[in-house]
Order: C-alpha cells, then structure tokens, then sequence
C-alpha cells in the first residue's frame, strides 16, 4: 500500500512564515491556499481533509504539497500562465529594443528623441521590419530591458595629441618625487551673494539666508598652490588671471622648497600659464612645467582639494565683501593645513600600530584581543 501524500518536516523558519501567511490572510489569495494546505499537512491532516478545507480537488492537494517538497517556500508563488498567445518573438524583441538606442534622426524622423507613442508608430509604420505593438506592451517591454527615459549629457574629450605623453609625465613625477611635485590652478569666480548649501538642523526647518541678486562687490579668484608630498595647500585672493599673478604663485611654490634642486609643477592649459616670461623664468630656476592634456583638467591634483573650499567656506555663507570671504578662505586654510595627516604621521601611526598587535598577541595570543 503506497504511503500517504504528506509534506516533509518543516523547519522553524518555514513554520513561522506559513503561520504568518495564513493568519494574517492578506496578499495573493493563491499563496494563501497553498500556505494553508502546505500547514495543515504538515499538522497531520490526510489529504481528503485538506480537500475539505480549501475546497479544492485532491489531485490539486497532492500536486501542492510534492511541488512544495521539491521547491519549499518558493512554490507557493504563482506563476501565471494562459492568456493570449505570445505575439511577439525574441529577434522582433531585440529589433525593438535596438530602435529605441537608435537616434530617431538616423532613422530618417524628423524629431531628436523617441516617446512611447512615436516609437510604437514607427515600429508599426515606417520600420524596416514591422512589429505591430501596443503602447503599454511597449513600456513593459523597453522596462524589462532597463532602458529608461534619460536627461541628455554632454562630455568632451581631449584632442591633445600629446595627452598620454603628458598624462605620463605626470604620474611619473607624482609617483618618483611627491615631495618635489607641486600642483597650481584658480579656483572662481568669487562672487559676493548668498550661497545654497546645505547643512544639519531640525527636519522641517533648514537655516535661511536672505535672497539677494545684486552683485555690487565684482569677482576674485583664489590663486591656489598645493604641494603633493606634504599635502599642504595654499593660496592668495587676486581680482583676476593673469601671468603676473601666475608668476607670483609659481615663486611662492620655488620658495617652499629653496634648497634649489628642481621642482615640478602640474598646472592646466591657460594662456596665463604659459607665456614666455613664465617660461624662461621656470627654464632659470629649475622648474619643470607638467602642464595637463587639453580638456582633461582633473589630472591636476589640486582640482579635488577644490571641492572641500567650496563645501565648507562657499556653500550656505552669506559674506558681506570680499575681504570677509578672503578671512574666511585662509582661516579654513590654515584649519586644514594643520589637521593634514602627513604621510611621516601616518607611517608613525601604522607602525604604533602593528607594535600595539604584536603586543597584543604575545600576551593574550590573539592580535585583536583587548588588555584589561
């Protein structure tokens, strides 16, 4: 006599959820049958019983509770079927979804960019091969494929046909003498008017800075230097770019290290950074200028000590003049030159460190071991 159709032992976990299931009796009214038939086998009931409770066919029972056998908790979830035939194929789903990354302009439509509507039309009407879709069907279908209704970018690329030479000169020099490697850019516009920022306070009441679009105060530009090896960063307010400007700060790069071997400096394409009296004075005084590839400022080192100043001294302030600004730029300077982690710090650190370890593991024998 064949043994009666019962589901397997349930762990914890299972019982739990399949108790949650059918108490609380809300979501898919299929998932709740089945949890209800899988709980009540596993309570002992024969199958004719749970037949009674859920209403339903003993074939169905039994085929519930082996699917929940082979597959657990997943089985309980239907898998819809039926319907409709399929009407539409793979190679037409792929020819659709290669339409929509497709510039309607190269496909002779006289409009930059698709919509739903428009795309469903020309599938329909004027594609090379035809695919008759509906809108909502189309929708699922571009969503399955993950391609989204996106905001145009642009971008440029460097045509400087010395770009990997100069990219290389300057991971060179950066990773061969960091303490000889200095990096100069402006930062500006500085502009005297309240900043947006953003900052912490109670949820419903952000601090408010007073509207005001009149610029009476002009521009500046922070000059700023920042030197590689010792992660330090400074600067001076000037009104505007210029060479004499870009000169002064390049002698103030000289100056910090006055011992006389060479220097490097990674500066930007500028025409203030490169006129000849800044080049002949460079060629006397032993400095080697890294300039960057057209377009491709963000090799200059200093660009991402930029972002903090903005952050911290531009965003949500309210400076009544430039002098007041330039106070609250150098104070921020002088704050973060001396909270810098020089890497001699850091090397000092790493090595208390691995000593505190070692201590740690000769006494207690386990390196993460706390002493009382």
């Amino acid at each position: 006599m064949a043994e009666p159709v019962r589901v397997r032992r349930l762990s914890d976990q299972e019982g739990q959820l399949l108790l949650r299931i059918t108490r609380r009796g809300t979501g898919s009214p299929i998932r709740l049958r089945r949890a209800m038939v899988v709980l009540a086998s596993a309570g002992g009931n024969t199958v004719p019983a749970i037949a009674r409770l859920v209403q339903a066919d003993e074939d169905t029972i039994r085929q519930v509770i082996h699917r929940f056998n082979e597959m657990g908790m997943a089985s309980l979830d239907p898998q819809w079927a039926g319907g409709r035939p399929r009407q539409i194929s793979p190679d037409e789903e792929q020819f659709i979804v290669e339409t929509a990354n497709t510039r309607p302009e190269k496909l002779g439509r006289p409009f930059t960019r698709w919509s739903v509507r428009k795309l469903a039309d020309h599938l329909s009407l004027y594609a090379t091969r035809r695919v008759r879709i509906g809108r909502e069907r189309l929708r699922q279908i571009l969503h399955r494929h993950r391609i989204t209704f996106q905001r145009t970018k642009t971008w440029k690329e460097s045509t400087d046909p010395r770009r990997e030479v100069k990219l290389a000169r300057i991971e060179y020099v950066s990773s061969h003498f960091p303490q000889r490697v200095f990096a100069f850019d402006e930062f500006g516009p500085l502009v005297i008017r309240p900043q947006a920022g953003a900052g912490w306070a109670a949820a419903g009441h952000p601090h408010r800075l007073p509207a005001n679009y009149r610029k009476l105060h002009g521009v500046r530009q922070f000059h700023g230097c920042y030197s590689v090896g010792d992660d330090q960063l400074w600067g001076v307010v000037r009104r505007r770019k210029s060479a004499a400007n870009t000169l002064a700060a390049l002698k103030s790069i000289r100056a910090a290290r006055p011992d006389g071997a060479p220097i490097y400096v990674i500066l930007d394409n500028l025409s203030a950074h490169k006129g000849p009296k800044i080049r002949r004075w460079a060629a006397r005084s032993k400095v080697e200028l890294c300039f960057t590839p057209t377009y491709a400022s963000w090799a200059n080192p200093i660009e991402a000590q930029f972002g903090p100043l903005r952050t911290f001294v531009i965003a949500g302030s309210n400076h009544p003049n430039h002098p007041a600004l330039t106070r609250k730029l150098h104070a921020y300077l002088r704050w973060r030159n001396a909270n810098a982690r020089h890497p001699d710090v850091l090397a000092a650190q790493r090595r208390e460190r691995a000593r505190i370890r070692s201590e740690r593991q000769r006494r207690w024998g386990h390196p993460t071991t706390r002493a009382a």
